[in-house]
Parts: structure tokens; sequence; C-alpha cells
């Protein structure tokens, strides 16, 4: 299944069950378990159909004899889990209308677990389902059809996209509350993406609903096809989020634990040096942590603990270097961790320097990334993003740190929210991989942005050419027609129309001449080795394509715009004639294919924008400090003329020229800064409401 038939699928889906849970007055994080407790029977029924043969074969070749086993052993050993028939979703589908749904739900999930081990117990939202079959008895079985729509065929992959989608939706809907056990997708993977945990033990003790852990399993098949050399560890406080990390893992086949619990009060999997990599998006500036609690744990006093000062006060001042601490005491030798942290704790003062100069000192802050604003459902305010590597030492890199200033790198998905596209999270990964001395990644990303854009100018070439021969074609069909129309062979009566009309002339004027030419001379030749010289070719199609645009879309609003005068004019009773003179449907054709020609268009200027990005930046495939952007900065910098500090912006600078944005850069730039000055000026405007209301309010 392809990107557009799968967004169109998840679009589907979500309006769907969104719709029903509108129609029942249920808040989305009420619903959002029920919801994925479906998606996960549906998938689970998928997963069991395609292995149902084989252990049904398998069972039945080994029964009654020494190497006989039980059908739920066997299926658990190839799926991960074992189906009963009051599990199977043809059975839910085709309950009958007297039957409890709510009731076969639990009935269902209960069984499921009966056959689990015990780390797996307790994971399905079995006991969910009735409070909303109490509000309308219709709204499960139609929830089940809905998701009934997901194709048998699906594999775990397209699951686990479709589960992802769903928890997205439900964190937007929900807002702060969403943002407790969700992290924005394109935040995760570029964490991945710098610290490549393709195998290994992986750490996440703030887990939520397991993100960091599927985009792990997401590389490492996109690697070597398969994710079982990974093995992880999850801690979450949230019961209810747990379970649905629980039931994250199951659907992306990943193995491992999660543990509800408080990460500060437990650690259940022995953590300390334990483990290859770290990356979680733990809970902010949090301020309720007892010192007893932590105190003479080593995970958290290593470099010191956060003490608030105040006499009396047995209170943590910030949990947030607890976390920090947790993180890099949990590494092994040879580990990295990446992490989401508030900004304030780059320059943090008091305790808190005192903990960031120790862990600084240790030489395992690798690298610090200051993140735009609106990234994350909770905050609107920019995060920074840390990564450790114990690695380090030793290496020429031992007392360097690198600064990325990433905040005016995104795409602006609407007023409020922003993502980096999957192109801006390789791209700034590429530059830590060069700052590590892993050139290769340059020249393997330059050569599939390369590859992407000669596909994507082919498909341009071959689009136009398509809605070149397709108006010709239409051109002659009408023109044969209207010589039958005037020779009387059709309706009489359309003859004196055709008489009295305009058509004939209006003819071919949407044909342009010439209209090829700028893009067929082109040379589409060159490899990702031959990038050099094949890119200025690229980059003339993509200028040509451009400026022929208007021209090439007014010429076909023109020739639908005459089909359909036409089809009014004289088609008449004649609809057969019509059709079989190929005249059916010319004019929305036309307009489709104007449409696939510029979507070519932009795709091509997209991947040579990204190209380009790149090649200009670091045109030898080494890192180099960029100002701005990056800069790697010394022990002297670092410790002596920043004090500590960890904020990128003290270290790369600003980059004051700013005519090198292209104008499309330049217009989305201005934008969002309008946007954000409007949405100020509203807050100002009600702020001044409520002080004259107030003070009205004193006087009346």
């Amino acid at each position: 299944m392809n990107q557009e038939a799968l967004k169109a699928l998840e679009d589907k889906l979500w309006d769907a069950a969104n719709s029903f849970r509108a129609s029942a007055g249920i808040k989305a994080a009420d619903y959002a378990l029920p919801v994925l407790g479906v998606i996960f029977l549906k998938f689970a029924d998928n997963r069991y159909s395609q292995h149902e043969a084989a252990i049904e074969e398998e069972y039945a070749a080994h029964a009654g004899g020494r190497r006989s086993r039980e059908k739920h052993q066997i299926a658990i050993a190839r799926c991960g889990f074992f189906l009963p028939p009051e599990a199977r979703y043809d059975h839910l589908l085709q309950l009958p209308g007297e039957e409890s749904t709510a009731a076969a739900l639990r009935a269902a999930m209960e069984a499921i677990e009966s056959y689990l081990e015990e780390d797996h117990k307790d994971m399905l939202p079995a006991q969910v389902y009735g409070p909303i079959e109490d509000r309308d008895r219709q709204l499960l079985p139609d929830l089940l059809r809905t998701f009934a729509d997901i194709p048998r065929e699906a594999d775990g992959d397209l699951f686990g996209k479709i589960y992802e989608y769903f928890l997205g939706k439900f964190a937007l809907s929900e807002g702060q509350k969403g943002g407790e056990f969700y992290t924005p997708p394109s935040v995760v993977r570029f964490i991945v993406e710098v610290l490549q945990p393709t195998s290994g033990k992986i750490f996440d003790p703030a887990c939520g609903s397991g993100g960091m852990f599927v985009q792990s399993a997401a590389l490492a098949r996109r690697e070597d096809g398969q994710a079982r050399d990974i093995y992880v560890c999850g801690q979450e406080y949230m019961a209810e989020t747990a379970r649905l990390a629980r039931m994250n893992l199951l659907v992306n086949n990943l193995r491992g634990k999660i543990a509800n619990t408080n990460s500060y009060e437990q650690d259940p999997f022995g953590s300390e040096g334990a483990f290859d990599f770290v990356m979680a998006n733990p809970p902010f500036n949090v301020k309720s942590v007892k010192e007893a609690t932590v105190k003479e744990d080593p995970r958290f006093n290593h470099y010191g603990l956060p003490r608030s000062g105040a006499k009396n006060n047995d209170s943590i001042s910030d949990a947030n270097y607890l976390w920090i601490s947790l993180f890099a005491r949990s590494l092994n030798a040879q580990g990295r961790a990446g992490f989401v942290m508030a900004n304030s704790a780059s320059d943090a003062r008091n305790a808190e320097y005192e903990i960031r100069k120790n862990i600084v000192d240790s030489g395992i802050v690798d690298c610090m990334v200051a993140m735009p604003s609106n990234m994350f459902f909770t905050v609107t305010l920019p995060a920074t993003l840390w990564f450790f590597d114990q690695a380090k030492a030793g290496t020429e890199r031992a007392e360097q740190i690198l600064f990325l200033d990433a905040r005016e790198v995104y795409r602006q998905l609407d007023r409020a929210h922003r993502d980096w596209t999957p192109e801006q999270q390789r791209n700034l990964a590429c530059i830590v991989a060069m700052y590590r001395g892993e050139g290769e990644a340059w020249a393997r990303l330059c050569a599939e942005y390369l590859a992407a854009a000669q596909e994507a100018a082919a498909e341009a070439v071959d689009a136009l050419g398509s809605l070149q021969e397709q108006m010709a074609a239409g051109d002659a069909a009408l023109r044969a027609y209207l010589e039958r129309v005037n020779k009387g062979e059709l309706n009489p009566a359309n003859r004196k129309k055709l008489k009295n009309s305009t058509l004939p002339g209006e003819i071919s004027d949407y044909l342009l001449p010439g209209l090829l030419e700028p893009v067929t001379a082109l040379s589409l030749t060159g490899s990702g080795k031959e990038e050099k010289a094949s890119q200025p070719s690229l980059q003339a199609l993509s200028k040509a394509l451009d400026e022929s645009q208007k021209a090439r879309q007014e010429a076909a609003e023109a020739f639908a715009a005459l089909h359909k005068e036409a089809e009014r004019q004289l088609r008449g009773k004649e609809r057969e004639a019509w059709k079989a003179a190929g005249l059916e449907g010319c004019g929305p054709q036309a307009l489709a294919g104007a449409a696939a020609v510029q979507k070519a268009a932009e795709a091509l200027a997209y991947w040579l924008e990204n190209l380009d990005w790149l090649q200009e930046r670091f045109p030898e495939g080494k890192y180099r400090d960029i100002t701005g952007l990056c800069k790697v900065a010394d022990r002297s910098e670092y410790a002596g003329e920043q004090d500590y500090s960890l904020n990128p912006g003290r270290y790369v600078g600003v980059e004051l020229e700013v005519d090198k944005l292209s104008e499309k850069a330049f217009k989305s730039k201005v934008l969002d800064i309008n946007s954000e000055l409007q949405k100020l000026n509203n807050e100002a405007n009600q702020l001044n409401l409520q002080i004259d209301m107030a003070i009205k309010g004193l006087f009346s």
C-alpha cells in the first residue's frame, strides 16, 4: 500500500471512528483505548490468519507423538499469540443482534490474554466497552465494521502506522492530556536517526505509548529487514498508557517488557550501566519528587542532587536533572542516549549548574539540538534534544560538543503545530553523522535525493507528454465530431446549433505550440555517482516546468471548458456517439493530467531543494561550522567562555544573509510570522477586554 492509499485509509478510519465518538458525546481520552483495542483485534486476526495454515499443519503432523504440542503453544511460537474462536474478528462482526458486543469484546480479549505469559497480562482494554454500549448499543458494532475495512493482507508494519496515526489524533484532540502518552513521530524519528539503535537493549523510563521503541524497530527493519536483535524495556507511570505501550509492542512484533511503575521510586530492570541505548521524552519541570525518594539511589545522586536549598523542604527543586542523571547512568560503556528536555535545563543555575558541570566534565555530552517551538501538543515553547555518547571518550571528539540550532528548520502543519519532514530529520541527522566522521552518510543521502529527483523528473516528462497527447487526441476527436454534426450524420437539430456557435473557432486555442520543447530537450542522464553532471539538467527541467505552469494550467482549463460547452450544446441525445468518439470525460481528464504534471514538478523541486540544502552547506561531504546552524565547541568554549551553558543559540550565532531564502521559503516565513502576530493580537485583545470588564466591575 503506497503512502497516498495509506493516508486515505487512515483518514477514512479516523473520520468513521471519530463520528461514532462524537455521536455518543464521549471524550477522546475515554475513547482512545476502546478504539485502539479494536485495532489490535483486527491486527491480531490478520496476523493469525497468515500463520493459521502452518499452525494447523504442524499441530496435525505431531498430534499424539513425542513432539506434539498444544495448538496455542505452536501459535505463540509462530506469531506471538493464540486466537481462540471467540476472539476471531469475523465472530465479533457476526454476533446476533441480541448479544452484547461489549461482553463479546471483553471475552475475546480475556481469552487472548489467558494464553499469554504473565508479563503480557492485563494488556488489553477488556473492561472499557460496557460504558460505550450503555450509551448506544449500535456504536460498537459500527466500530467493528469500520475497522473491518483494513485489508486482510495488511501486515504489522501497516498496523503500526495506523496505530501511530490514531495515537497522534487522540493526542491532538486532547492537547495537554494527550501529550502524556505521545511524542510527535518526527521528533522520535530524528532521535532514532541520530542514535541508530538497530540492535541491543533499549531503555525508555518514561515510555508513554512506546513510540521510541516502534521507530527503533522501523529503522532496524529498514536496515536489514528485521528487528529481532532489539530488546526493549519501558517504564510508564500511567496504567492506561502502559497498556497502550504493551499493545504497541505486540502490534509491531517487538520483544521486550513494559513495567507500570514510578521511575523515581522503582528500578525493575536494574538500569545502572545496563543499556545500549536510552531514548525518552520525560515530563518537564516536575517539582513534587521528595529528596528522600532519590537521595540514596545511585541512578540519581551520582552527579549530584537538584536540591531546593530551602530549609525544612524535602522536595527536589526540579526533576529535570533527575531524569538527565538517570539517562546518563543507564548507559553501558558503549551506550548512547537521546532525549527531549525543557530549554531551561540547558542554562539552569544553582544545584542544576553543578550537576550539568559534572555531566559535561564526564565527557559524555555529544550533541545539543535546539528545536522549533510548537512541536509538541503539551507546550508551545521550544525544547532541546540532548545526546550522550559513552564511547566518545578516547576519540578526537572527547572534548568537543556539537551544537545544532534547528529552530528555523520545520514544516508548518497548522497555525499551532509544526513538525520535521522526513528529509529535514535526515538532513539534520546527517550533520551529526558528519561531525562523528561518518562521511558516507552525506554521499548516501545525496544519492538518494538525486535518484528521487530523477524519478520525479521522469514522471513529470511522462505526465506532460501524456497531457499533450490527451489534448491533441481530444482536439482531433472534437473536430471529427463537429464534422459529423455539420454533415448531418448526427442529430440534425444540432447542425443549426453548430452554425450559430463559436466552437469551431475556439478549437486549438488551448494548444500551446512548443509547450514540450523546453522540457524534452533536457537530458535526464546521471546516477548517484554522477550527480554533478545530472543536477544542472534536473534544475533546468525544474525551472522550465515552473515557468510553464501557468500556461499549462490555463491550457488545460480552456480545453476542459471547451469540451464542456461542446457537450452542453451538441451532445444532446447522441450519448453513445459522443462516447464512441472518445469525448466522454475529456475535460476532467485534462485537468487531472495537468495536476499530475504539477505534482511531479513539485516533487522534483522538493528533492532538488533538499539536495541543494546539503550540498550548499557541506559541498565536500565533510562537517564544517555553519553560522546560524551548527558549531563544534571545544572545552575552552563550553567550559571557559560559556561557563557550561548547553544552549545551542549561544554558540552557532545568527545568519544575517536572509536573501538566500527562496521565494517559497520567504513567503512561508512571512506567513508564519504573520500568523504568530495574529495570535498575539488576539490574546492582547482578550486581555484588554478582561481588564476593561474588571475595571468596570469595580465601580459598577
